[in-house]
């Protein structure tokens, strides 16, 4: 896939995944959190929890579910970039947690698929 689409596919991702944040109650705090040293896809506050939302997507089934590509690499760096915001950005809140949004668009035009999974994985300390 060329890199200009796999561009819009992630930027249509995260449209949705913060459309349907917003519609289960989370207040979108920041998109596309960028450090040299890291970044995060989106950060919310959903009930006074610090929310950090990896965003995965995938176009089709034939790779698998976008969900799985978080894996404990991706994670690490996950974790890395959320303390890095936790240091760097005034807090609203004294504890957080990890979502993963995965989302699949269909070629054939369907609608596309979004799964959330609330509190995916934990920091090992």
């Amino acid at each position: 896939m060329a890199l200009h689409a796999r561009g819009r596919t992630g930027r249509g991702a995260e449209e949705l995944a913060a459309s349907l944040l917003e519609a289960r109650g989370f207040r979108i705090v920041a998109r596309n959190w960028r450090r040299p040293e890291g970044e995060l896809d989106i950060v919310a506050d959903h009930a006074g929890v610090c929310v950090f939302v990896e965003v995965r997507s995938r176009t089709g089934e034939d790779f698998g579910d976008p969900l799985e590509t978080v894996n404990p690499r991706k994670r690490a760096q996950i974790i890395r970039a959320a303390r890095l915001y936790l240091d760097q950005e005034p807090l609203f809140s004294s504890s957080f947690r990890f979502d993963v949004v995965g989302v699949t668009f269909y070629p054939d035009g369907r609608a596309p698929h979004c799964v959330h999974v609330e509190d995916a994985f934990r920091t090992d300390g």
